[in-house]
C-alpha cells in the first residue's frame, strides 16, 4: 500500500511514478470475488499532513497492521493486536475502521456496516466497506460500496483509492505534474504541516509558479479537484506558459475519461513544439495506458526522447532519461 502521509513528497521529481502502469499488480479490491479471500482487508487511513498525536498513534498502528498482514507467520497475529489496541484508544471513524480490521473477521464487517450507516457520505468509510465486503466474498456489494465512496467526497485520498479499486487496469493514484523549476530551498527545511501551510500561503499570490507547486501537494495528497483550482488559476495567471497549461491538462486525466487529458495535450505540442514539459507529460500518459491499451508504451518512450532531444541537460530530460533506462528493463505488452 501506499500512504501518501505528507506533503513533502510533493517536491520531489514525481516522473517515474507513471511506470507503475507496466508492472502494477493490482491489489486490494475491484475484482468481483464470490469467496471469502485470504487474510484482512487492506487498511489506507487517509490522515493528509495530520501531525497530532492522533495521527501519529494511528500511523503507527496502520503500520503494525500492514506488517502483520504481509507476514504470514502466526508471531504477526500480534502485530495486529497491537495495532487494534491502538486504534481502541480513539473514536474516530479512522481508528474504528481500525479496530474492525484488526480484529478481522470477527465482527468486522458488521463493525463497518453500522460505521457506513452513521457517515453514508464518508468516503474513508465507504472505501473501507468496499474492502470489507470484498474480503467477505460479497463482490457485488464490494463494487457498489466502492462507486459511493468514489463519489461522496471526489476531492479526498478515499476517493481516489476507490477509484483505483475501480479501474485494475491502471495504477495506482493518478499522474502527477512534474515542474522544471526548483521550489523555494527555504521550503525544504519545513516539516508536512509547516511546508502544506507555506505552499498554500505562496499560492494566494498571484504567482503562478506557487500555485503550481500547491496544486502539486494538493495531487499527491488526493484533492484532485483543489488541485485542478490550483493548475486552472495558474494558466489563467499565464496563458503562454506551457507548463501552466500542461499541469491543467494532466490534471484532468480521469481513469473513465482519459482523453480529455490527451485532447489538452495534443494541441499543445503543436502550440509549444520545442517544450520538454509537453512532450514529457504526453509521454507518461501513454505509460498510464500500458495496460488498457497496447501499444502505448512505445509512443510514451518516443515522447520521452523528444523531451531529452528539446531540452538536453535539463531537469526534464534527466527524468526522462531515468523513466527510459527503467523501461528497458521491463517487459510490456
Amino acid at each position: 500500500m501506499i500512504v501518501l502521509a505528507g506533503a513533502a513528497a510533493a517536491l520531489a521529481a514525481g516522473g517515474t511514478v507513471a511506470l507503475a502502469v507496466v508492472t502494477a499488480s493490482h491489489k486490494g479490491g475491484g475484482e468481483k470475488a464470490q469467496q471469502p479471500l485470504v487474510g484482512t482487508p487492506p487498511l489506507i487511513l487517509d490522515l493528509g499532513v495530520r501531525d497530532d498525536a492522533e495521527a501519529r498513534a494511528l500511523r503507527r498502528a496502520e503500520g503494525l497492521y500492514d506488517e502483520a498482514r504481509t507476514d504470514p507467520e502466526p508471531g504477526s497475529q500480534k502485530q495486529r493486536a497491537a495495532a487494534g489496541r491502538i486504534f481502541a484508544r480513539y473514536d474516530s471513524p479512522a481508528a474504528r475502521i481500525g479496530v474492525a480490521f484488526a480484529a478481522w473477521p470477527d465482527s468486522g464487517l458488521a463493525k463497518v456496516e453500522s460505521l457506513a450507516r452513521e457517515r453514508p457520505r464518508d468516503s474513508l468509510v465507504l472505501l473501507h466497506l468496499g474492502f470489507a465486503e470484498l474480503w467477505a466474498g460479497r463482490g457485488e456489494d464490494a463494487t457498489e460500496a466502492l462507486r459511493r465512496a468514489a463519489q461522496a467526497q471526489p476531492d479526498s485520498g478515499s476517493s481516489q483509492r476507490a477509484n483505483d479499486a475501480l479501474h485494475p487496469n491502471f495504477p495506482h493514484g493518478q499522474p502527477f505534474f512534474v515542474p522544471s523549476f526548483a521550489p523555494p530551498v527555504v521550503l525544504g527545511s519545513l516539516a508536512p504541516p509547516a511546508l502544506f501551510a507555506a505552499l498554500a500561503r505562496n499560492a494566494r499570490r498571484a504567482d503562478p509558479h506557487a500555485k503550481l507547486l500547491y496544486g502539486l501537494a494538493l495531487q499527491r495528497l488526493g484533492h484532485r479537484l483543489s488541485a485542478r483550482w490550483q493548475y486552472d488559476a495558474a494558466a489563467r495567471l499565464a496563458p503562454q506558459d506551457p507548463e501552466a497549461l500542461v499541469a491543467a491538462a494532466v490534471v484532468r486525466f480521469d481513469k473513465s475519461r482519459p482523453a480529455e487529458a490527451f485532447s489538452r495535450l495534443g494541441p499543445l505540442t503543436r502550440r509549444f513544439p520545442k517544450a520538454a514539459t509537453v512532450r514529457f507529460h504526453l509521454g507518461l500518459l501513454l505509460l498510464w495506458l500500458a495496460q488498457a491499451q497496447p501499444g502505448s508504451v512505445e509512443e510514451g518512450k518516443r515522447q520521452l526522447r523528444l523531451a531529452r532531444q528539446q531540452e538536453p541537460g535539463s531537469p526534464l530530460a534527466r527524468e526522462a532519461t531515468k523513466v527510459l533506462v527503467r523501461l528497458e528493463h521491463v517487459k510490456t505488452r
